[in-house]
């Protein structure tokens, strides 16, 4: 039942769209599934640094208010940062090779950091999986059973977001929004700029 539970809430947070989502889109449509998949390993990373945190029961970190600011601003500007890059980003076709900025390179390494650092420096992760693990989680169940829960968490984030970026990969999916991929960028651009302004003020 704990396990059901746990699993549940973490999914339904899925659900919701957010900052990952739109880099996952941005790679998506820009670039070959592989690179979008990097994103979302970065993605995915990230959420296991968190997970570890809260397996091992450390919710102090949570206390720690000058590192929650510190991710807070920093979370804050880069997505700003990266939501600015997409603003500025020239009307181009989705035939264009040349990347015109670093969202677009196509180095798997770099897309990589491009999801990690999304999610790493969001310090909304770190708060829900400390508060899912003190809320749902019992003080009793065993270190070994709390990695499984994690590992299962990790998991479910690679694949739903591996999911979305191959739903909007498909060829025919891009070549339906392919006129659309400029407005697609600019209100990906403006949202993120927006989550990062409000993460860093928040």
């Amino acid at each position: 039942m704990e396990f059901i539970l746990i699993a549940s809430a973490h999914f339904l947070a899925l659900l919701s769209p957010g900052p990952d989502f739109f880099l996952i889109l941005q790679a998506t449509l820009r670039l070959p599934l592989r690179y979008a998949f990097m994103v979302c390993a970065g993605i995915a990373a990230a959420n296991g640094i968190y997970l570890a945190v809260a397996v091992l029961g450390l919710e102090t970190v949570r206390e720690m208010n000058t590192l929650m600011m510190v991710l807070k601003w920093l979370g804050g500007g880069y997505l700003t940062y990266v939501g600015l890059m997409l603003l500025r980003a020239p009307r181009r076709s989705l035939d264009t090779g040349a990347p015109v900025n670093a969202l677009h390179a196509p180095a798997l390494g770099r897309q990589f950091v491009v999801g990690f650092l999304s999610a790493i420096f969001n310090p909304k992760n770190a708060i829900f999986y400390l508060s899912l693990f003190t809320a749902m989680v019992s003080a009793e169940t065993p270190l070994g059973t709390r990695i499984l829960y994690a590992l299962w968490m990790v998991t479910v984030v690679l694949v739903w977001d591996a999911g979305v970026a191959i739903a909007f990969g498909q060829v025919r999916v891009k070549r339906m929004l392919g006129q659309w991929v400029f407005r697609i960028e600019k209100v990906s651009g403006l949202l993120l700029a927006v989550f990062g302004i409000l993460l860093a003020v928040d």
